[in-house]
Parts: C-alpha cells; structure tokens; sequence
C-alpha cells in the first residue's frame, strides 16, 4: 500500500531522523521548520488544503517555487535558501525508499543544484577590540557576571552560539587544567581548554550559580538557559558600552559568529598550528579552517601594499633576447 504524504512526513521526521540516523535535536529543528514554511506555501501555490497534500505535489517546479519563496518573499539569504533544500533532498530520497515508483520524480527534484554564494572576507575583532568587550558588562550585577564569564567562554572556546547555550554546571571539569566539553554538530563532543583568566571568572560566577550538576552555565532571569536571541542581545549590549572606550567598533556587524572568528585568527596568529584550530573549533573539514588562512594572507597583503617600500637604485639595462623579443611581440 503507497504510504500517505503527511504518512511519510511523519516516519521521515520519528524513523528516519530520530530512530535511524539518530541526529541532533537542532538537527530536527531545522527540518521541522522547512516544512512549517513548506506546508504553509504549498496550499497557497496548488489551492488544497494541507490535509489534500500528496507526494506528487512536491515535485521539481513546486520546489523551485519555494526556494524562490524564500528568497523573494521572506527575503532568506542563498546559505537558508541551500539549507531548506537539504532538507526537502533528505526528505524525497527517504520517500522514494518507501515508495519506488516515485523515483521519477525524486531525481528532477534531486537534481536541483544548491545556489553559489561568494564568500566575504571573513571580519573578526583585533585584541584591543575584543578586550573592551569582554570588559563591557558590569560585573557586580548578576546579569554582568553572567555576560562576562559567557562573552570569555565563546572567545576562549570559539563555540558556536548554540553550542555556548547548551552549556551545562557539570561540562566544566575539575583537573587543571580546566576544560569545557562541549557538545557539537552531528552529536560530536570535544574538550577545550581554559586559560587561566578564563578559569578564575567561571570559579567565581559557579560561586552565585545553583548546585544542581545539570542546571545551565549561562541561565536567563529565570533560570533557564541563554537562548540564540538572547546571547546576541547581550552582545550587542555589551559591544555598545564598549563603543565609548573602543571607537574602532562603531559600525562594525558583530555578532556571536564574528567571536568565533576572532578566537580563530587570533590562534592563527599566535602560531597555533591549522589541525590544532580546526580540533578546537570542531571543525569537520580542514577546508573550513583554512579560510582563515586565506583571510589572513590577504589582510598582510593590504597591508604590504600601502606599505612604503625602501627605495632601490636604477635597475641597469639588460637586453632581452631576441627570444623574450619574439614572445612580447605576440
């Protein structure tokens, strides 16, 4: 018997996620809300209600649709647009497995081609930049502790927003020196270092933390932990405050991935070696980590040329041949 659409939705997201893959819950959340967006434009684009809805309906021309949807209408940058295909790719295929007859329609689908982005140079902040926001926050409210023991831990760790969130009481170790686990994309764990300014802060700030070992680091007013929003609410506070004793950040973009820069090409610059960078980061690929490489060479190029150089004498001439001759002549 050939499996309903909102059947198969329903064993995508619970058999096939969850149960088989076993992937991340935010993993899950990302593909939950595709298809919020995707089953809120489809009934608009054929005139059915949700209930209506069959597999044949998603085919290539809808999915096109939809992509431009999202670019058009809700104004999503090519990054989203690439992410909500993957999610509908993922989905097709796990269809197809359940139905074959709709192999036909899952290769057109399949065959759509993710949108080429260009890739800015990447923006982070210099020493004296980062340093005044570390010290914004007012550290003798509870909010401005807080801000100040999170702000030191995304720079220290590089984590990423959602990661820094997570954080638990009980993934700060007690060895020495002490270490974060942090818990990445794909269910992947990774300890990071602390420095040693780093340690002294989270001491003190666990001092005004409740004891339960699985409570969050970094909790909101009540009790639960920082979201997404929140931490780049707080930023932004902090990067404000900073503006008045930094000038040099006022009218930089920052955000918590602009941290997480800097951590990068800060250990780059201090010689720390790529493969270190890429494990501290919890990079999958080394081809992420070297577009620090690539960002820093071409900040030293900027920089050698508005440099000066030292004046030489006149080159004296020398003839070139009658072979360099003929090939300047083609």
């Amino acid at each position: 018997m050939t499996p309903t659409f909102d059947t198969l939705v329903q064993d995508f997201f619970c058999r096939r996620l969850m149960q088989q893959q076993g992937v991340s819950p935010r993993t899950v959340e990302a593909y939950r809300d595709t298809f919020r967006l995707l089953l809120a434009y489809l009934p608009r684009r054929l005139g059915k209600p949700v209930t209506a809805l069959a597999l044949a309906d998603l085919d290539a021309p809808a999915v096109l649709a939809f992509l431009d949807h999202l670019e058009e209408e809700r104004g999503n940058g090519p990054r989203t647009r690439n992410a909500r295909l993957a999610a509908v790719r993922s989905f097709v295929q796990y269809a197809a497995s359940r139905d074959p007859t709709a192999w036909p329609l899952v290769r057109r689908v399949l065959a759509i081609p993710a949108k080429r982005f260009s890739r800015p140079l990447l923006g982070y902040l210099t020493r004296e930049e980062i340093q005044a926001v570390l010290n914004a926050p007012d550290a003798t409210t509870w909010s401005g502790h807080r801000d100040r023991a999170l702000f030191a831990v995304m720079y220290n760790t590089g984590g990423r927003v959602s990661e820094v969130a997570g954080l638990r009481r009980d993934d700060l170790t007690d060895g020495q020196p002490r270490s974060l686990r942090i818990r990445g994309k794909g269910r992947k764990e990774r300890l990071v270092p602390l420095w040693k300014q780093t340690s002294a802060l989270l001491t003190q700030w666990l001092k005004r933390l409740a004891p339960e070992p699985g409570g969050p680091l970094f909790p909101n007013a009540r009790g639960y932990p920082l979201s997404r929003s929140g931490i780049e609410n707080r930023l932004a506070s902090a990067v404000g405050i900073a503006t008045a004793s930094c000038p040099s950040l006022r009218g930089k973009a920052i955000s918590p991935h602009t941290i997480r820069h800097t951590t990068a090409m800060h250990l780059l610059q201090s010689g720390v070696d790529l493969t270190v960078i890429a494990l501290w980061l919890g990079h999958e690929s080394p081809e992420t980590t070297h577009q620090y490489v690539e960002a820093d060479l071409r900040m030293k190029e900027e920089v050698l040329g508005k440099a000066t150089g030292v004046p030489t004498g006149a080159a004296r001439y020398q003839p070139k041949g009658k072979l360099l001759a003929f090939l300047d002549s083609l």
